[in-house]
């Protein structure tokens, strides 16, 4: 008796006494114990009314991604979403074509790309507000200049200058390519193109930037390799090499290049190019 008094205090959600069906103005939302239903109608129809119920499953768009396999480093597509304004990805690519020097630095870097460094470095101390297009032309001073050897030109003074100005024109090109695939303006792409090709030395303030760097690095970190390689030349040439390094400075170059620690022989042929004591 206890036993039958305690179920009859649960509440029976299915079973129902009576196999009526629900009357048309009964609500699917109202509780089944409510319904005069059987079990038999609530297995039928209960997955039917949850599946009119349910929400509808949100459509799932493609995600199209550009094919990068089987393309080279430098063309293939930069990552969707990546925040990369064209000045970066112009830098980027310059960086990409001073890996290839085959010369190697101390710590193993391409020779090129530790020279962009230095050249970079020294134009924001001569300009501290330097625009990201000029730090651009300084990493392009020397691009790709080892792809046309100095042997590629006969010896002479004459064929020397030949291979500068052939270095300066194809430097400068090569370097207005890779901004124009980076998607940098045409404008501004042939405005670095003008500095790195050396154009209005003395009167064009960026590209006198770029030589005051290029002379302050060979003062500061290739003068002393560059004499080791050249120890047949008498002391007056290079006496007269310091003279027209200086001569190619900015007043405010010069005043950098003063302040140099150079090693005691170098410092000794600048006084004598400067005629100081």
């Amino acid at each position: 008796m206890m036993a039958r008094e305690r179920s009859s205090l649960r509440p029976n959600r299915f079973v129902s006494v009576s196999r009526s069906r629900p009357t048309p103005e009964m609500s699917i939302t109202e509780p089944i114990a409510s319904w005069r239903i059987g079990p038999g109608w609530v297995r039928e129809n209960w997955f039917i009314a949850c599946e009119k119920t349910r929400a509808p499953r949100p459509t799932r768009l493609p995600f199209a991604r550009a094919p990068t396999r089987g393309l080279p480093p430098r063309t293939q597509p930069f990552p969707l979403g990546a925040r990369m304004d064209a000045h970066a990805r112009a830098r980027q690519l310059i960086d990409d074509a001073h890996s290839a020097d085959p010369v190697r630095a101390g710590d193993g870097r391409a020779a090129e790309l530790v020279y962009a460094d230095r050249v970079e470095a020294w134009v924001a101390r001569l300009v501290p507000a330097a625009p990201p297009l000029l730090r651009l032309a300084a990493r392009s001073q020397h691009l790709e200049r080892w792809s046309v050897p100095r042997a590629s030109f006969p010896e002479g003074k004459a064929a020397y200058l030949a291979w500068r100005r052939s270095l300066y024109t194809k430097q400068a090109e090569r370097a207005r390519t890779l901004l124009l695939a980076a998607g940098v303006s045409a404008a501004e792409a042939a405005e670095v193109a003008i500095w790195v090709s050396k154009t209005g030395l003395k009167t064009n303030a960026g590209t006198q930037a770029l030589e005051d760097a290029a002379c302050l690095v060979f003062l500061e970190n290739e003068i002393s390799a560059f004499a080791a390689q050249h120890a047949h030349y008498p002391r007056e040439k290079f006496v007269e090499i310091l003279r027209k390094t200086w001569r190619k400075m900015s007043p405010a170059a010069q005043t950098f290049a003063l302040a140099l620690e150079l090693p005691p022989t170098v410092a000794a042929l600048v006084r004598d190019a400067l005629g100081t004591p």
